[in-house]
């Protein structure tokens, strides 16, 4: 049984995604078995709570420096005991200790089609914003594994999303959400669990 462990910064909708698909039975062999959020007003928790799955806040405006917030963090992560840990919307830049320590076992989803719109500055909306501005036709979402850069870790999943005239940064955002994040992360979780992803050379091997 895969135990997964969930961080998240808001309203957790990745989060339910995943909750719906482990107890729907399309992923399998997947326990998730805490949720950790560094905003203690994050809606995630209580989609949490009324699955009966534990959740934490670890927030760094708990703590007088952010050396002290990293080891909390880092240890209410190693108390989980996962075997992988999903980053669904987490705004906080993750300790090289955890990324060494997990290598090759966080995986993040990100909105839009790496490497187009990622890196530093682009999360949530603004990643719709800048992609409307740019005027692509096509953008989607991208399942990848962490490393120390900011969305550069081995890519997993992607999946394409149509951008329609009229669209605002929030039905774009919307759009991406229901037609790619929330079916590549159950997808890759799924794959996870049976050992169906391996990193070679710096690059994602998906075999289905």
């Amino acid at each position: 049984m895969l135990r997964v462990l969930v961080c998240v910064s808001g309203g957790g909708t990745n989060l339910q995604a995943l909750i719906d698909a482990v107890e729907q039975g399309s992923v399998t062999d997947t326990e998730i078995v805490q949720v950790i959020s560094n905003n203690r007003n994050a809606y995630a928790l209580q989609r949490a709570a009324a699955h009966g799955i534990r959740g934490v806040c670890v927030s760094p405006k708990d703590f007088p420096e952010r050396a002290a917030f990293y080891d909390s963090f880092l240890q209410a992560v190693d108390d989980a005991a996962p075997d992988l840990i999903v980053l669904a919307g987490f705004l906080v830049v993750l300790p090289e200790a955890m990324i060494r320590k997990y290598r090759n076992r966080i995986l993040n989803i990100h909105p839009s089609l790496i490497p187009s719109f990622c890196g530093a500055g682009y999360y949530g909306l603004k990643v719709h914003e800048e992609a409307l501005k740019r005027g692509v036709r096509v953008t989607g979402a991208t399942v990848h594994f962490v490393d120390e850069g900011t969305d550069t870790g081995p890519i997993v999943l992607q999946k394409a999303v149509s951008v329609m005239d009229g669209d605002t940064p929030a039905v774009l955002q919307r759009r991406v959400m229901e037609e790619a994040e929330w079916i590549l992360l159950p997808e890759a979780v799924e794959l996870f669990a049976h050992g169906k992803i391996t990193v070679k050379d710096g690059r994602a091997v998906v075999t289905k």
